[in-house]
């Protein structure tokens, strides 16, 4: 169904997401997911993110099975410098949604899969599971920061041919995290550039992967 534009106010600004209901199942919680996107999508227009990958799928789609939240940042702004912002928002939402509180999924693109291994790093009770499209674990995270998230699940996405991360590099941080205790399905598509959303948002696969019940947080933080 058409997705919802909203606003929510913080003490940095308002922050802009977009948002789609779960499609209804005698009132039963359902899994929410959050997407953070790409750098060439921050600004203040929402109608960005819908031109593709998880939002455009969402926006088309007939119903599913998991609420949906997409926040906006805007043009210079990092996810680590909203990640108050982006954690306050979805406290809100899980207090006025039925939305499971143990079946939130983080997932990114590019910018976007940076700033969802730092807030998945920092908050790891928080999250049931991450998905990371074209992007790399950033530099800035600790070992100790990487050992937290050997409890959620990971899925990792990566074009092979991407100029802007090298699939050596995407390899390495695989190995990294895997030497950490991370549970990680790392896929390669051979053909795909930097700008694979579409293809890695829309499938099947994926989307089953998403609301999948063996996915549940270790422990809520406070």
């Amino acid at each position: 169904m058409p997705v919802e534009h909203r606003s929510y106010n913080t003490s940095n600004g308002s922050l802009p997401y977009l948002f789609s209901s779960a499609s209804a199942n005698s009132n039963k919680p359902a899994p929410v997911v959050v997407f953070l996107h790409g750098g060439r999508d921050r600004g203040t227009d929402l109608n960005i993110l819908l031109k593709w990958g998880l939002p455009r799928f969402v926006d088309l789609s007939a119903s599913l099975p998991y609420f949906f939240v997409a926040p906006q940042i805007a043009p210079e702004q990092t996810w680590v410098e909203r990640e108050s912002d982006v954690l306050a928002l979805l406290d809100e939402l899980i207090a006025s949604e039925a939305i499971d509180p143990l079946q939130v999924i983080l997932a990114g693109f590019s910018l976007g899969t940076a700033g969802a291994w730092h807030i998945a790093s920092v908050n790891p009770g928080r999250f049931a599971g991450l998905v990371a499209v074209s992007g790399r674990v950033p530099k800035t995270l600790e070992p100790n920061q990487l050992t937290a998230l050997k409890n959620i699940p990971i899925q990792i996405f990566q074009g092979a041919q991407d100029k802007n991360l090298s699939l050596e590099d995407a390899e390495n941080f695989v190995k990294t995290l895997r030497e950490q205790g991370a549970t990680v399905e790392f896929t390669v598509l051979p053909d795909g550039d930097h700008f694979i959303a579409d293809t890695v948002y829309s499938d099947p696969t994926l989307q089953q992967w998403l609301v999948s019940p063996n996915h549940q947080a270790k422990v809520l933080s406070n």
